[in-house]
């Protein structure tokens, strides 16, 4: 009996001894840049197939659909990731998942920081509250790549809503002349909207053989409305994939929110990004943020597509 004791004893030593082990080579196999970087970042990660996960999910969140309560594992749990390039650097991808209030404070602090912003769109319908998920790329050294996110991260939960602001029922009418002159195109007006589109004339794009051109979509609008001195524009940017990060810095500096970030065709060539944004301000600021954006398009040069 005695025997059968000391051998159980010894089996649970081995085990416990075996598992510590075990536990101990798990946090090894975290390289030690990475362990800095969830050190850093003061969240928790895996490290599997050569790649850092680092966890950002919105369990502060109480999410429902069409009235369903969802819980964070379903589609909520935002994530950055690093993996190495051949040349010892770190890519990093991510997925953030922000309230409409964080979307554009969090995009502004990656661009201040050299975090590129590649997509912003929503994954479900009838959310309460309503997400939106940003994707997000880098490239650096893990440590560098973490203090340039985290100024991102750290706004995620932390952005007051908001206060609306009532818009005035009088003021002096929109100034189509002047906002032609300023954004340097004339536009149409359609009842209250004054509507100045520009197309990509810079670089050809076929479908079929058949040319793309700003009546089937390949351009840049601005759509004004409200008074002189207190107007709203919305619009969309047609832009390659250069343009993108210095269209986004231009609009976010200017004030101007930016509420998606997409393709609107597939297979295209060259690759066209759209950008959708909104503001609200003086109706002449608002024109020079779009004519801002607008001098940000096609200077890398004409590009050509292959056509399909």
């Amino acid at each position: 009996m005695l025997r059968l004791m000391q051998k159980g004893i010894l089996i649970l030593f081995t085990s416990s001894c075996f598992l510590l082990s075990g536990m101990s080579s798990l946090a090894q196999d975290i390289p030690s840049d990475y362990q800095e970087v969830l050190k850093s970042l003061d969240r928790k990660g895996d490290f599997k197939a050569g790649v850092l996960k680092v966890n950002i999910p919105r369990s502060d969140l109480k999410i429902t659909i069409q009235g369903v309560p969802t819980p964070t594992p379903f589609g909520f749990g935002g994530w950055i990731a690093m993996t190495k390039g051949t040349d010892g650097s770190d890519v990093m991808m991510g997925d953030l998942v922000l309230l409409q209030e964080e979307v554009n404070p969090v995009m502004s602090a990656l661009l201040d920081n050299g975090i590129d912003v590649t997509a912003l769109h929503n994954h479900f319908f009838w959310d309460d509250p309503h997400v939106y998920f940003m994707h997000v790329h880098g490239m650096g050294k893990a440590a560098d790549l973490a203090r340039r996110v985290k100024p991102g991260l750290d706004l995620i939960g932390h952005v007051p809503s908001p206060a609306a602001k009532p818009f005035p029922a009088t003021g002096t009418p929109l100034d189509t002349e002047k906002l032609a002159k300023i954004a340097g195109h004339a536009g149409e007006q359609s009842g209250a909207v004054y509507k100045i589109t520009v197309g990509r004339e810079d670089f050809e794009m076929k479908d079929h053989g058949a040319v793309i051109n700003a009546r089937m979509g390949l351009n840049t609008w601005a759509a004004f409305f409200g008074t002189q001195e207190d107007a709203v524009v919305a619009g969309d940017v047609a832009m390659l994939e250069n343009e993108v990060t210095p269209v986004l810095k231009t609009l976010r500096k200017n004030g101007l929110d930016v509420v998606a970030i997409h393709h609107h065709m597939t297979v295209d060539r060259p690759l066209v990004i759209f950008l959708h944004y909104w503001g609200r301000g003086p109706a002449e600021k608002l024109a020079a943020t779009f004519k801002a954006a607008l001098d940000e398009l096609g200077k890398g040069g004409a590009a050509h597509g292959m056509g399909r």
